[in-house]
């Protein structure tokens, strides 16, 4: 018998490392089209309202804009023992405000700095510990500004006229639901239990070992704290802008409770959320509808669509070169 060759199909070829990551490039700007289009309408009642707005006041908002970055690198450095080279570390917490305002809350920031601390040679179990830390201080700071605020200023806000006075009950019904759920889960699957309790237990080794470190602790909390500070400061600069009749520590804890109400919500980056609840806080501050809603539209343009394409550029120039 003579051997018949069968002719074979072409091997699989596999897509080069190379081009995947100049794909992945192009991935957010793409995103940012996407985004920019579904909410152009926002886009253009924002850009108006900065036409008649007091430009120093501008230069202040974008001013302490730009340094909430500067504030999220001390902190992210003070969630991990090692040393993270400080330029990359900063363009990253640049790039990550872009993915976070692409994915749903948290969880562009999270993966951006989650593989850049990889890459600087911290293993995966502790780059979650310190992921978790620097959520767990940025939270913490949060509340902690906001309650020290709403102690010294308790009229800031009047929420009587704004929310039913049923609204407490389905709220507090909805997060019991929530945490019996989660015990539950956890009570009854092993396989999770053992994950949460392996994560905690690194997650705590990581804490203690930063808190020994004074350098690292004061990074941690120092950042945590001037973070938010600096957001509601941006956010009262832009209502002096516009005009807003609503003095600026009340607007501080405005925006902090409004941010604080929508940290749960799952969109992208907040958008939407945010802007509503940033609405019903300043008329809650006292703040007449129209002019509130100009001035959230006009903060949100300097705080998230301006920085979105260069922040997306930034984000794509890391992938490529291999910090991320």
């Amino acid at each position: 018998m003579t051997a018949v060759e069968l002719p074979q199909g072409r091997p699989l070829q596999r897509l080069p490392v190379r081009r995947i990551r100049q794909i992945l490039c192009l991935v957010p700007l793409l995103l940012v089209t996407v985004v920019a289009v579904r909410h152009r309408s926002v886009l253009v009642e924002g850009f108006g309202h900065l036409r008649n707005a007091e430009w120093p006041w501008l230069v202040a908002a974008t001013g302490t804009t730009c340094l909430t970055w500067v504030a999220a690198s001390f902190t992210r450095q003070g969630a991990v023992v090692e040393r993270l080279p400080r330029r990359r570390l900063l363009a990253t917490q640049f790039a990550a405000g872009a993915a976070n305002h692409l994915l749903p809350t948290g969880l562009g920031a999270g993966a951006v700095n989650l593989r850049f601390m990889t890459v600087c040679g911290v293993p995966l179990a502790r780059s979650s510990a310190a992921l978790a830390l620097y959520l767990l201080a940025e939270s913490i700071g949060r509340l902690a500004l906001l309650t020290l605020l709403f102690v010294t200023f308790p009229d800031a806000l009047r929420f009587g006229a704004l929310l039913p006075d049923t609204a407490a009950g389905p709220l507090l019904l909805g997060l019991g639901v929530v945490l019996v759920i989660a015990v539950g889960v956890l009570a009854g699957v092993r396989r999770v239990r053992s994950a949460v309790g392996s994560f905690l237990r690194t997650a705590l080794c990581e804490a203690r070992s930063v808190h020994a470190m004074p350098s690292r602790a004061f990074a941690l909390w120092g950042g945590s704290l001037a973070f938010p500070a600096l957001q509601a400061a941006g956010f009262a600069a832009v209502g002096q802008a516009l005009g807003l009749p609503v003095p600026p520590v009340h607007m501080a804890v405005a925006y902090l409770a409004a941010t604080c109400a929508v940290a749960l919500v799952p969109t992208p980056g907040g958008v939407g959320s945010v802007e509503a609840a940033l609405v019903v806080a300043l008329v809650a501050a006292g703040g007449p509808v129209a002019v509130s809603t100009a001035v959230v539209l006009a903060y949100r343009i300097i705080t998230v669509w301006v920085p979105l394409v260069p922040g997306a550029l930034t984000l794509g120039a890391l992938v490529r070169l291999k910090v991320i």
